[in-house]
C-alpha cells in the first residue's frame, strides 16, 4: 500500500488527489491547515471577488459545470464548485492539520503537524500553491494606526466599509474588483498606486436559464465553449510571448478603453502603464477606470512613507485620512512552501537549496528530495490562461510517478537533468518580456521563479510522459 500525503485542499491538491484515485491509489489524505477546503477561494471573500479567467476554462476538464451563472463567476460559485466536486468523489481531507515540517529518512517521509503529531508517507505532494501567503508591506507606523487594517485575503464581513474613509494599497487583480464594489458605500476611497496595470474590457455576460438547461442536456456544448475560450486566451498569450502585431493590438485595445472611460487627462496619465505588457497580470475589467473617475475616489501615485494614527502619509508630505486600511498587495509568490521546514537526503534543507530562488524540474521535482512532487511549483504560473490546466498536467505526471513508487522505485531527479532544465527556463525568461520587469517577478538573486516562459500546450506536452532516465537508480545519491 503506497501512502500519499498531499498538503493543501485547493484546486491543485484536489486535482492531484483525483488523478491518484483514478489511478487506483486509495491511501491518500489531504492535510489542510484551515477548517475548510477551497484554497485561495476560501481565503479571498472580499466584495467583488470573482474569477478573471472565463468559467468554461477555469474548471476541471473532467468536471465541467453546467450551472455557472455567468462567464466570470463570483467567488462563492467557484468555492461551491470545488468543494462539491471533492465531496462527490470522496477525497479525504483532514482539516485544521497544519504541516510544520517534513523529513525524508529510511525511504519515507515523516510529516510533523503543528501540535506534534507525526504521519508517515511514501509520497509527499505539497500543493500549497503560489497564492497562499499574503504579502503585507512593512509600513512605518502601522502599529500606531487607530483604524482597522486588513489584507484582501484575510477579509471578514466585519471589515468596516459603509460610511468609512477607506485607503486601498495596490492596484492589482484584487483591488480592481474591490474598489468598484465598495465605491458609493464608503464615504471616500483613496487608492495608492505604485505602477499602473494593463487593463482591457472584460467580456462578461450572464448565463441564462436556457443556456444552463442546454448545458445539462447537451454536455458537448460545454466542451465547445471551453475550446472557444481556450482560443481566446491565445491572444493575450501571444502578446506576452512578444508577438509584435498581437502585442500592438492588445495595447491599442487597452488605450481605447482608457480613452473612452477616463475623460480627465491627468487621471488618464496616471492610469497609463509605463512597463511592457506582462510585467503584471493583464487585468480584465469594465468597472475599474470608471470607479477611479468618481468624485469620491482618489488615485494617489506618491510613495507611501508612513502610516499615522489617522491615515497614510505620502512622500510629498500629504496626510490622507482613513478609517480602514486595505492591503490589495497580492501574495509572497516567490516564497514557496514557507514556513514549512522540508528536509531531504543527508539532512539537506530545502530552504538552503532554494536560498537564491526556488527551482524544480518541470516545476515538480527537486534533486535530493525523493518522492516529493510539487503542484503549482516554481515556474509553473501562467499570465494568460487557466492555472487549472497546469494543475491537471502536473496531476497526470504525478500519477505516473506514484505508480513507479508503488512498483518499488524511489524517484530522485538527477541533478544534471534539473540543472539543465533550470538553465533553459531562466535563459528563456531572460530574453522575454519579463527581463524588462521590476522586482515583483524576481528574487534578490535576480531569478524569475514564478512564471512559465512558454505556452500551456508546451507544458502539457513536456509533462505528458515521465522519463525514468531523468531519475537516479534506486538508492542512488549522485548524479
Amino acid at each position: 500500500m503506497t501512502r500519499v500525503v498531499i498538503i493543501g485542499a485547493g484546486f491543485g491538491g484536489i486535482a492531484a488527489a483525483d488523478a491518484l484515485l483514478k489511478a487506483g491509489f486509495d491511501d491518500i489524505v489531504i492535510l489542510e491547515k484551515a477548517s475548510s477546503s477551497g484554497g485561495v477561494w476560501r481565503d479571498n471573500s472580499y466584495p467583488g471577488c470573482a474569477c478573471d479567467v472565463p468559467a468554461p476554462l477555469y474548471s476541471l476538464s473532467f468536471a465541467l459545470n453546467p450551472d455557472w451563472s455567468r462567464r466570470y463567476p463570483p467567488h462563492g460559485e467557484i468555492l461551491a464548485y470545488l468543494r462539491g466536486y471533492a465531496e462527490k468523489t470522496g477525497i479525504r481531507v483532514r482539516y485544521d492539520a497544519e504541516v510544520a515540517s517534513a523529513v525524508w529518512a529510511d525511504g519515507s517521509w515523516g510529516i510533523s503537524l503543528v501540535g506534534g503529531e507525526i504521519l508517515q508517507a511514501d509520497v509527499l505532494i505539497p500543493a500549497v500553491g503560489q497564492l497562499s501567503r499574503p504579502s503585507i508591506p512593512a509600513l512605518p507606523g502601522i502599529e500606531s494606526f487607530n483604524g482597522v487594517a486588513v489584507h484582501t485575503a484575510h477579509w471578514t464581513p466585519e471589515v468596516p466599509i459603509d460610511g468609512k474613509r477607506i485607503a486601498v494599497i495596490g492596484t492589482g487583480a484584487s483591488a480592481i474588483q474591490l474598489v468598484p464594489s465598495i465605491a458609493g458605500k464608503a464615504a471616500h476611497i483613496t487608492v495608492f498606486q505604485r505602477t499602473a496595470p494593463w487593463t482591457v474590457p472584460k467580456p462578461d455576460r450572464r448565463y441564462g436559464r436556457l443556456r444552463r438547461a442546454a448545458n445539462r442536456r447537451i454536455p458537448a456544448l460545454m466542451k465547445l465553449s471551453r475550446l472557444a475560450t481556450w482560443g481566446l486566451t491565445l491572444v493575450p498569450g501571444a502578446a506576452l510571448a512578444g508577438n509584435r502585431p498581437v502585442n500592438a493590438l492588445v495595447r491599442g485595445y487597452s488605450w481605447a478603453q482608457r480613452r473612452w472611460q477616463v475623460r480627465d487627462p491627468e487621471l488618464r496619465a496616471k492610469v497609463t502603464p509605463d512597463e511592457p505588457i506582462g510585467c503584471k497580470r493583464l487585468l480584465f475589467t469594465n468597472a475599474w477606470l470608471p470607479a477611479l473617475a468618481r468624485p469620491d475616489v482618489a488615485l494617489v501615485t506618491e510613495k507611501i512613507i508612513a502610516v499615522t494614527p489617522d491615515g497614510v502619509r505620502t512622500a510629498d508630505g500629504t496626510d490622507h485620512p482613513c478609517d480602514t486600511l486595505i492591503y490589495g498587495t497580492g501574495f509572497a509568490a516567490t516564497e514557496f512552501l514557507a514556513p514549512m521546514r522540508i528536509t531531504g537526503r543527508d539532512g539537506t534543507l530545502l530552504a538552503d537549496v532554494w536560498s537564491e530562488g526556488a527551482h524544480a524540474y518541470l516545476g515538480l521535482a527537486v534533486p535530493g528530495f525523493p518522492n516529493m512532487f510539487l503542484v503549482y511549483g516554481p515556474n509553473t504560473n501562467t499570465g494568460n490562461t487557466s492555472v487549472i490546466y497546469f494543475h491537471e498536467a502536473q496531476a497526470r505526471w504525478i500519477a505516473q510517478a506514484v505508480r513507479r513508487v508503488a512498483a518499488g522505485d524511489i524517484l530522485d531527479v538527477r541533478r544534471e537533468v534539473a540543472a539543465a532544465y533550470d538553465s533553459e527556463i531562466q535563459s528563456r525568461l531572460s530574453t522575454s518580456v519579463w527581463t524588462a520587469c521590476q522586482s515583483w517577478y524576481r528574487t534578490a538573486a535576480g531569478r524569475i521563479v514564478t512564471n512559465w516562459p512558454g505556452s500551456a500546450r508546451e507544458y502539457a506536452r513536456r509533462t505528458a510522459d515521465l522519463n525514468p532516465a531523468d531519475f537516479l537508480p534506486r538508492g542512488g545519491t549522485g548524479g
